[in-house]
This record gives structure tokens, C-alpha cells and sequence, in this order.
């Protein structure tokens, strides 16, 4: 459960007080959206300049400990466990009642203190004010991303509500870095703030953007990224710079800079992939972990500027969706969906160590995207079924709404809606067996769907639809087209 404050970390953190004592210095990261590829960078300038870092962002990816690095590898399972299980016991024998997340936060920074960080790099949970992470009393420099509205039934129902709980991380006289393409109205609560705890100086994003052009290299990777991902970038650049300056060690010249940051991936964000054996395809796949209105403008927009639809005669776009209960699904799917685009809703499973988090049922999503968009070329909605969501996405970018009376490879499907499914997807990719039998029946199940449902039309009269599925390459039907094809068809269990 999600409990805020901090008095119940305070406890648990005496557990090993005498033993590490936070010797490491903090990165403070808070804001809305950024956080993520902000820590990604900066420990990366960290390695860079022979810093040792640990890093603690969250939810974890794929494992729950893999929100948990040194040196940018995530730390072993086996001292994970034995950490973790320190303080579960800690925390029953002592009657604190800490949460998940506040155990977890406990576990990342006893972890640091065992390895010998120099420096911690650490994301807000959620807020900042109240998160178990502001446990920390003097970090070296503080980060805030760009902020909007997400989670406004803890933090406040206005974007002023918000800042303030994520300025809440300001600290007397350390420096603040703060993305400058927030609002006015942002920028004016943190301002107040740091005058309130004597926090500074603030440094704006901007305020080195023309600096950071001249760094050799630079300008391979400033082309490379989108607007957003630039003011992450140097977000991160500052607060390392900051650092460094604050340890007195040597800075990181301006040609380590671009070398640093060139490797960089922050998974399940704008991530282009393959899912072979899954599904075997050359329908290009992009995975987005965007799950807020924010979030979601800036993946819409990607994807009709420079993503799936800038692909040669992707005339729609085939969208997997699922969005945790409580979000306001609407406001995330209205820049995402268009007339002509199909959709295949699925639910992500169960999160480790979140048991409170739940998905949207994915036949009441599917009903919010059809009010929100009208004229989908196919609709699905397939339950928990992650693999039967993968496959009808497949079939439908392979044969629904092409201009061409062929099959195209360039159909795209993007995978959107919650970094949860997103760390659904890929689990599936690593752990893929086919022999699993829920995989197979889910296959089996779909291979039953082809042979029963009504087939299409075909723009060519004398062109019936002809099928051979392989359940490894999935569905081949010719001469598919949308034609005659209403919201009444391709429904899942519900529909």
C-alpha cells in the first residue's frame, strides 16, 4: 500500500545505522516525467568520470531488484534477498508497518552502503514531500523534471498542488536543478520553496543548453534525441557537474561528455524491438511506457512525426493498451488514438511487490476508446492474455486497413499505456518458452479464432480470403481489407 511520510523509514533505517550511515552523497530526482532517463544519464556522466554509483529508480523492470544498480549493473539477486529479508524481519519484529516501497527504499540504500558508493543517484517514488526517499537530509544537488498532473489523489488536484509536494525535496543550501520548459505556475512554486528552506541556487535547463552544443559530439546526440530527452540530458549533465564540484573532484571535461552519454537506453521508453519467438514479424513494434497526459502528447506526437505513422503507407496505427485502474484513461488515450487505427486492449499481471496495483479491466477500456474515437478499422479486447494480445495485434497490422489488397510489413503496432505492461512485454521477451502451457494454450485458442471467424472482404471479387496460420509466424490471409469491418467484429471475451 501506498503510505506517506517518513517515520516509518527513519525506523527502519536504524537498523544498519552504526554500519553505513549514509556515507555515500545523494542525486535527489523528483518531477513527473524524466525522472528515469535523468537518473540513466547521470550515472552513466558518473561512470564517466570514475565515480562509483549506485542507482534506485522506480518500479523496477523486469526484476525487482533491477531497480537497484552499481555501477549501472543491477545487483545480485542472492544480496537483494538477504538485504530485503533483513529488514521484512526488522520491520515485523519492531511492529513498524512499513510499506513495500518504503522496505524496498530501505534495501537500496543499505545496498549502496555495503558497496561502497561514492555517489547514489535516487528517483522519487511518488510526490517528493512525504516519499520514503526524502529520508535523505543533504544531498549534493536536487533535480526536478517536468511536472503535470499524475496521481492527484495524493498529491493535489492542481499543477500548484503538485509542485509543491515534488519541491517538497529542496533542501537548505543545496543547489536545485529544474527543467525549464515547466510552467510558469511550476516554476513559480519551486522558486517559492527554495526561498522557504533556503534552498539554491536554482539552475535552469536552459541556462547551458547553448554551452552544451559546443561539447564535441554533442550535436550527434542532440539530432539524435527529441526535445524532452535534450533538457533530460542536460538535466543530468548539471546535477553531475554539480557534484563533482560539491566533492571536489576534477570535472568531466567536455569531450567525455558525448562518449558518456552515447550508450545510454532507458528500456520501455520509445524502445523499438523485435519480439521473436513471440511473434514473428516484420511489422515494426514500439514500446512506450507513457502513461499520463504528459506522457502520452509527447508519445502521440512522436508517433505521427517521426514514428509509426511516417512509416511507408502506414495508413494506421495497431495500438496494445493497458492502463492501471484509477488513471484517468482518457486523458492518456485521447492524443494517442485516431480514425483508422485499431486497438487490442490487454491487462498487465500482477506487480511485484505492488500488490495494490491493479489494471483496468481491458473490456471497460476498450468501451473508453470507443467513446473517445470513432471509425477503429478492428477492436479487441483479450483479458489477461498477453500473448493472444500480441498475436491479434500481429494479424490485425498484417491485415486490417491496408491500402493494398496484400499483406504489408510495415504495419506498426505500438505497445502503450503503462510502464507495467511494458515490463510485461519484456519479461515475455526474455522468458519466452513456447512450451509453457498457458503460452500454448493461448496460441491453440488463437489458432481456433482464425479458423471460425468470418472472413473478410476482399476488394478483389474474385479473391477470397485464403488462410494458413502457422502459429509460430503467425496468421497469412490475402486480399483482407476493412471493408465491412463494423465495432461489432474482433471483440474478446465481454464484447
Amino acid at each position: 500500500m501506498i503510505q506517506p511520510g517518513l517515520e516509518r523509514i527513519s525506523l527502519l533505517l536504524k537498523h544498519t545505522q552504526a554500519r553505513t550511515l549514509h556515507p555515500w552523497k545523494a542525486i535527489h530526482v523528483a518531477g513527473t516525467n524524466g525522472k528515469g532517463s535523468i537518473c540513466a544519464n547521470a550515472s552513466a556522466l558518473l561512470r564517466r568520470a570514475d565515480v562509483r554509483c549506485g542507482r534506485f529508480t522506480s518500479p523496477h523492470l523486469i526484476d525487482r531488484w533491477d531497480c537497484i544498480t552499481i555501477d549501472d549493473v543491477p545487483v545480485k539477486h542472492k544480496l537483494f534477498r538477504e538485504v530485503e529479508d533483513s529488514y521484512l524481519q526488522y520491520n515485523a519484529s519492531e511492529n513498524i508497518k512499513a510499506s513495500e516501497f518504503e522496505i524496498l527504499t530501505a534495501t537500496a540504500f543499505d545496498i549502496f552502503g555495503r558497496e561502497n558508493i561514492q555517489v547514489g543517484v535516487v528517483e522519487v517514488g511518488m510526490g517528493g514531500r512525504q516519499d520514503a526517499t526524502n529520508v535523505l537530509q543533504a544531498p549534493l544537488v536536487t533535480v526536478i523534471s517536468k511536472i503535470s498532473l499524475d496521481h492527484q489523489s495524493w498529491l493535489g488536484n492542481t499543477i500548484e498542488e503538485i509542485a509543491r509536494e515534488k519541491a517538497g525535496i529542496l533542501k537548505p543550501g543545496v543547489p536545485c536543478i529544474v527543467d525549464h520548459t515547466n510552467d510558469e505556475a511550476v516554476k513559480n512554486v519551486i522558486k517559492t520553496v527554495a526561498e522557504e528552506v533556503g534552498a539554491g541556487p536554482i539552475l535552469y535547463t536552459d541556462s547551458i543548453e547553448d554551452e552544451m552544443k559546443t561539447f564535441p559530439g554533442w550535436g550527434e546526440i542532440f539530432d539524435s534525441i527529441l526535445p524532452h530527452q535534450r533538457v533530460n540530458t542536460i538535466s543530468a549533465y548539471l546535477a553531475v557537474r554539480q557534484t563533482l564540484q560539491s566533492l571536489g573532484l576534477p570535472k568531466l571535461e567536455a569531450t567525455e561528455v558525448a562518449p558518456g552519454l552515447k550508450n545510454v537506453v532507458w528500456p520501455g521508453r520509445l524502445q523499438k524491438l523485435q519480439l521473436e519467438p513471440v511473434i514473428k514479424t516484420e511489422t515494426p513494434i514500439l514500446l512506450d511506457g507513457a502513461h499520463n497526459a504528459d506522457s502520452a502528447r509527447v508519445l502521440g506526437t512522436y508517433v505521427d512525426d517521426k514514428g509509426a505513422r511516417s512509416y511507408p503507407d502506414a495508413s494506421f496505427v495497431t495500438w496494445i493498451l493497458a492502463i492501471t485502474e484509477g488513471k484517468d484513461a482518457d486523458e492518456i488515450l485521447r492524443p494517442l488514438i485516431k480514425p483508422g487505427d485499431a486497438v487490442v486492449t490487454v491487462e498487465f499481471g500482477p506487480i511485484d511487490g505492488m500488490p495494490w496495483v491493479r489494471p483496468t479491466n481491458s473490456f471497460k477500456l476498450l468501451q473508453t476508446v470507443r467513446t473517445i474515437c470513432d471509425g477503429l478499422s478492428s477492436e479487441r479486447s483479450c483479458g489477461k492474455e498477453l500473448v493472444t494480445a500480441l498475436l491479434h495485434a500481429n494479424y490485425t497490422a498484417s491485415h486490417v486497413g491496408s491500402r493494398k489488397a496484400m499483406p504489408s510489413p510495415n504495419r506498426p503496432i505500438v505497445i502503450a499505456g503503462s510502464l507495467y505492461l511494458a515490463s510485461d512485454i519484456l519479461r515475455l521477451q526474455r522468458d519466452y518458452d513456447p512450451t509453457d502451457e498457458h503460452i500454448m494454450k493461448q496460441r491453440n485458442a488463437f489458432t481456433r479464432f482464425l479458423s471460425f471467424k468470418e472472413p473478410y472482404e476482399s476488394d478483389e471479387e474474385d479473391s477470397g480470403p485464403e488462410s494458413d496460420y502457422d502459429p509460430e509466424r503467425g496468421p497469412s490471409i490475402r486480399g483482407a481489407s476493412t471493408r465491412g469491418r463494423g465495432r461489432g467484429r474482433g471483440r474478446g471475451r465481454g464484447g
